[in-house]
């Protein structure tokens, strides 16, 4: 049995992280199956390095692209593919053999106005349409995201299976001491602050939440700083230019993109962790701050409150004021983040990348099997 993975977006934030748990957590499962790993040139060595049934197939093609619509499905021919799987959304209709497509959210229809123009509105439209009716079988990440795919294509329930996404195993370890001092004199934290991680597309609601801070400042809370942790912040000039409207440029900081180990020890040091999204298919880091012991206040809505559960004040992501007095109630008072951060802690154990890749496996025999 041969059963191909296409791994291009390996080294990406979101989908990456769930290509690089995927691939790893095969690896320890099932030493019998082989596995094609379509995979960016510089990316093979890391997939050889996962066991001697894993083969990397460089393949150049951008996703998103015309290109790929052809060469994926040479690919796959080529290497007389049993199954295919597609960890993002784009299906190409010339796929050869049977098929699984990850959709983790749709975010492009449900927010066209964020893309960069019409046509790409249409080709996600369409995309997703192939992927959610031509293949064999679609996973998603949470029943919020289902429930998207089941109003917007309109594909039998049955078909769409909801596997969670979990944390990396590296937030459930406590970072070294001297690796914590060392960040905090670093990046000079020397003030209480609230932490937002992700990347800073309009969806996130930033500009809301810089706002917010203004308002939880006036309440007094003159000495706690705001962290902005995601890349690209260049791009969005509009956040700069909130900052500056409220006069907050000495209050807020915008880090872009850092290491691993150094957002794992951010997480512990964050007084409270802020996640403010219109709409997430999964949304992992609440849970990484969960899972670091840091409280956290995010929106009730998508999937939100379903991965979350209880163990997280949950508010209004429309509204600013609603935001900020989240914010307030968690800085001030000491039961409520004693209270958030053990139910967090507890919440975090209901998710585990073994035990979903190992549902991912057995949907890999039921297609196969037919």
């Amino acid at each position: 049995m041969r059963i191909a993975i296409d791994a291009r977006k390996l080294r990406d934030f979101g989908i990456g992280t769930y290509v690089r748990n995927l691939l790893r957590h095969l690896s320890r499962i099932d030493r019998q199956t082989e596995y094609v790993v379509l995979c960016r040139i510089e990316d093979c060595g890391a997939v050889e390095e996962l066991g001697e049934n894993f083969r990397a197939v460089p393949e150049p093609a951008p996703a998103y692209s015309i290109r790929e619509q052809f060469r994926v499905p040479l690919d796959l021919r080529r290497e007389r593919v049993d199954l295919f799987h597609a960890p993002h959304y784009v299906l190409p209709p010339l796929t050869p053999c049977r098929s699984v497509v990850t959709i983790h959210d749709c975010i492009h229809l449900q927010f066209p106005q964020y893309l960069p123009h019409r046509l790409g509105h249409a080709y996600a439209r369409t995309a997703l349409w192939i992927a959610a009716h031509r293949s064999s079988r679609v996973l998603t990440v949470s029943e919020a995201s289902k429930r998207d795919i089941l109003r917007y294509f309109r594909v039998p329930a049955a078909k769409v299976d909801v596997i969670y996404n979990a944390i990396d195993e590296r937030f459930n370890e406590a970072p070294p001491a001297d690796e914590v001092e060392r960040v905090r004199e670093r990046y000079q934290l020397n003030d209480p602050f609230v932490l937002y991680a992700g990347n800073i597309k309009p969806h996130k609601n930033l500009e809301r939440l810089i706002e917010a801070f203004y308002l939880l400042r006036r309440h007094g809370l003159e000495h706690v700083k705001l962290l902005i942790i995601g890349d690209e912040i260049s791009k969005y000039a509009t956040l700069r230019r909130a900052v500056h409207r409220y006069k907050l440029h000495k209050h807020v900081r915008f880090f872009g993109f850092v290491p691993d180990r150094t957002l794992a020890v951010l997480y512990r040091l964050a007084a409270v962790f802020v996640f403010p999204s219109l709409y997430e298919g999964f949304g992992l880091p609440p849970l990484e701050a969960m899972a670091s012991g840091t409280p956290v206040v995010t929106s009730n809505v998508s999937s939100l409150p379903e991965v979350v559960g209880d163990a997280a004040l949950l508010i209004d992501p429309n509204d600013p004021a609603a935001i900020a007095e989240a914010l307030r109630r968690v800085l001030t008072d000491p039961a409520l983040r004693d209270d958030l951060r053990a139910r967090g802690l507890v919440r975090v154990r209901d998710f585990s990348w073994e035990r979903s890749v190992r549902r991912v496996r057995e949907i890999y025999d039921e297609v196969l099997a037919g």
